[in-house]
């Protein structure tokens, strides 16, 4: 057994604290800052672009493959309006 008396540490209370920002009124963003943002994601996309440039024979099968998805997209439509029971 201890014959020592621990000290009593006491609780921060809700004084201390600052108050939040939701408390005040919405910090509208700037017209620098949206021009800001705009450009950086303008550098993004344009860093992200592709470093060699399409082909002919590339874009065309892009363009029939776009094609085929869309038909099979219309296909599964009319087949799924036409086999589902009427209400």
């Amino acid at each position: 057994m201890s014959n020592t008396i621990t000290p009593v540490r006491r609780r921060a209370t809700q004084d201390q604290h600052p108050p939040s920002r939701s408390a005040e009124q919405p910090v509208r963003v700037r017209l620098a800052d949206r021009i800001a943002l705009r450009l950086g994601l303008a550098l993004i996309t344009w860093s992200r672009r592709s470093r060699t440039p399409e082909t002919r024979e590339r874009r065309a099968t892009r363009v029939e493959h776009e094609l085929a998805r869309e038909a099979r997209e219309r296909a599964t439509l009319h087949r799924a309006l036409t086999h589902s029971p009427p209400r």
